[in-house]
């Protein structure tokens, strides 16, 4: 079955990080004589041009919070990045520690805090928990981009990537909703719902129709977030300082 736009947004917003937020196409019918912005243009119309816009802007910030269906906790993601493949910014799972990345170059750069490293240890040895711990804690790593683990989380640099699996046709699942302001920004909301599931997409509308955020509620989840901003400004994608650990060498 094809997912409608916003549903398909949804996933495909953290799909490459490993991460799926639950999304479903919903049932919505799409408004019939739509007003105020994008006068003319349905729910699922305004979704495509968000999506357009969204994919080729030479940059983002993505900052929020989300599921994990695998771990069955959340995920707090800061990360910029670019059209061409490079990011910078931090992730944590259940609040348990943190994790930098950087994608710059042929090369992605990871340092991990201690807390993050025992909390992704669980069913590892005692020994070779503080093993792992003693050499990686507080120090930067590499990976070149020839290896899956490191193209893994470079698919997760790309905005091209992030945004780009999204279904072609129009969504008829989407409904328009009320005019807001996001940050200061004029949008609209656009809504989506599978059961008990809720989904609110946020579209800019003055000067480009970016995505702006997405609210997923559920009545089984802590609700969802994702803030979409900073579009094109530069992301500090930079080969860390000092030394590096080379896991490619290890």
């Amino acid at each position: 079955m094809r997912r409608t736009a916003l549903a398909a947004l949804c996933l495909a917003a953290v799909a490459t990080a490993g991460l799926t937020t639950g999304c479903l196409p919903g049932q919505d019918s799409a408004d019939s004589k739509p007003k105020g912005p994008f006068p003319g243009l349905t729910g699922g119309q305004i979704t495509e041009r968000a999506l357009k816009a969204t994919t080729s802007a030479p940059s983002v910030r993505l900052k929020g919070r989300i599921h994990d269906d695998e771990s069955k906790g959340t995920v707090d993601i800061d990360m910029a990045l670019d059209g061409k493949g490079e990011c910078a910014g931090t992730l944590s799972m259940d609040g348990q520690g943190k994790a930098d990345l950087v994608r710059a170059g042929s090369s992605v750069y990871m340092k991990y805090d201690e807390k993050f490293l025992r909390a992704q240890s669980e069913g590892e040895s005692k020994e070779d928990t503080d093993a792992a711990v003693d050499m990686l804690a507080g120090k930067w790593t590499k990976m070149a981009m020839k290896g899956q683990d490191a193209k893994d989380l470079a698919s997760f640099c790309d905005l091209n990537t992030v945004l780009g699996d999204i279904s072609d046709g129009e969504s008829t699942g989407t409904t328009r909703g009320r005019t807001t302001r996001i940050d200061g920004t004029p949008a609209i909301a656009l809504h989506e719902k599978d059961g008990k599931d809720r989904y609110t997409a946020y579209v800019a509308t003055e000067g480009k129709p970016y995505l702006l955020r997405i609210d997923t509620a559920s009545g089984a989840k802590e609700p969802e977030h994702l803030s979409f901003t900073e579009y094109g400004k530069p992301v500090p994608a930079q080969k860390p300082a000092g030394k590096i650990i080379d896991l490619d060498a290890l």
